[in-house]
């Protein structure tokens, strides 16, 4: 039994429960601050309330020596655009300011590969301006991340980690990613813009958060990827793993900006609620989103568990907890 006392912000989000669950796993107290509605497991201690409220994160962090801050909005759309700012970025400079007042032995901060530049494949040593960032969500993180690397230099032990598209089990908010194969098993996107992306294991994004606690060097920058896909290879699994057709008909960039354009404004003005195509997400598949985690892997640890398999998992969660309105021909309901 450790007598270390880890806190992990967003403790209940897809991420976040794994790093919790593995924390407890190793033997750590782990304390969460999460949101009142947030379903939490048992055997943490609990803080309810906002990174944007001092009063919470103060005493969230008292009497802990590290801290993982996975605390954030991961939507693509939200209703209030200035959201995103608050939370992500607002919401991190609470941290890092609160946790100046103690003694942390590691802060992990976790980014996202969202805000990577075009260079192919990204790798950390690639530079990003906000000019480039392609929505609000994207500038909320990469400001968060600038605040990381200013915090590091004023002498706190922040380490960033950038995780890719996270697949497996347990995505009970369903992020963007889940959202995407969620409308493909459940026909809800019969063509596609073949985008190109990195997948990951979230299991082992989980893993690598705590590898970054262990090993990170202070003030660098980790790529938690695996593998680098195309969108048409996704669907071929995904008709491999359940036996269902997917979509065949590939739409052109001008065609899904369009789409992209008109169903944001839709939400926006009319119904308020998320688009089936954000903008933000379309523009992010402009360009082959592919990744090198070559650094995190080789300085880590951080392991390469098998994409198609996590996959195989995560359509196995969904199927089991409702989530897929179509039966699953090579999948049988445990």
């Amino acid at each position: 039994m450790s007598d270390r006392r880890s806190l992990v912000t967003g403790g209940g989000g897809f991420i976040g429960s794994h790093l919790v669950r593995q924390l407890l796993e190793n033997g750590e107290t782990v304390r969460v601050l999460e949101l009142p509605d947030v379903p939490l497991p048992s055997g943490v201690e609990v803080v309810r309330g906002s990174i944007c409220d001092p009063y919470s994160v103060r005493k969230a962090i008292k009497g802990v020596q590290r801290v993982y801050h996975l605390a954030a909005n991961p939507n693509l759309w939200i209703r209030n655009k200035n959201d995103f700012n608050l939370i992500n970025y607002e919401g991190t400079r609470t941290i890092f300011s609160e946790a100046a007042r103690h003694d942390i032995e590691v802060i992990v901060h976790t980014s996202t590969e969202s805000i990577s530049s075009k260079n192919n494949p990204v790798n950390v040593s690639a530079q990003y301006r906000l000019a480039n960032m392609p929505g609000p969500y994207c500038r909320s993180k990469y400001m968060a991340e600038l605040e990381a690397i200013k915090a590091s230099k004023n002498g706190l032990p922040v380490v960033i980690v950038a995780p890719t598209l996270p697949v497996g089990p347990g995505d009970r908010s369903v992020t963007p990613p889940t959202r995407m194969i969620l409308d493909f098993l459940n026909t809800k996107t019969p063509a596609y813009l073949n985008c190109g992306f990195n997948m990951a294991d979230v299991r082992d994004i989980a893993k690598g958060h705590i590898l970054a606690a262990d090993h990170g060097r202070i003030g660098e920058r980790y790529i938690l990827g695996n593998e680098n896909l195309m969108l048409e290879d996704l669907l071929r699994w995904i008709e491999e793993i359940t036996g269902l057709g997917m979509p065949k008909i590939r739409i052109p960039y001008w065609f899904a900006f369009m789409t992209g354009l008109i169903s944001e404004c839709v939400a926006d003005y009319i119904t308020h609620s998320p688009p089936r195509a954000p903008l933000t997400g379309v523009r992010l598949a402009h360009h082959p989103m592919f990744f090198d985690s070559k650094k995190a892997v080789s300085e880590l640890g951080f392991p390469q568990n098998s994409v198609r398999q996590a996959l195989a998992d995560e359509i196995e969660w969904l199927m089991n907890n409702g989530f897929i309105a179509r039966r699953l021909p090579l999948l049988k309901e445990v």
